[in-house]
């Protein structure tokens, strides 16, 4: 994780503190990068958060898939008999 002070100094053990409650308010998410402003007795956080892989979901033939490896003979020949429209 990149850390960015803004401002005033802060020692080692306040940046481990902000580290620390920003895993805590985050825990399902990556923090890449931690920016914290500093203006006299406040601090504002700023977060960037690594992407999120996810994989498309289609509707083919009644089934919200992403892909079609469970199908079987019959649901793939279905899918590759549909007419597929252009825009």
């Amino acid at each position: 994780m990149k850390i960015n002070v803004i401002g005033e100094q802060l020692s080692q053990e306040e940046i481990d503190a902000y580290v620390k409650h920003a895993n805590e308010k985050y825990p399902d998410k990556v923090i890449s990068e931690l920016t914290i402003t500093v203006d006299g007795e406040f601090a504002d956080l700023k977060y960037e958060f690594e992407d999120i892989p996810f994989e498309r979901i289609r509707r083919i033939t009644g089934y919200l898939v992403g892909t079609l490896d469970r199908f079987n003979d019959g649901k793939r020949a279905e899918e590759s008999d549909r007419v597929k429209h252009s825009m």
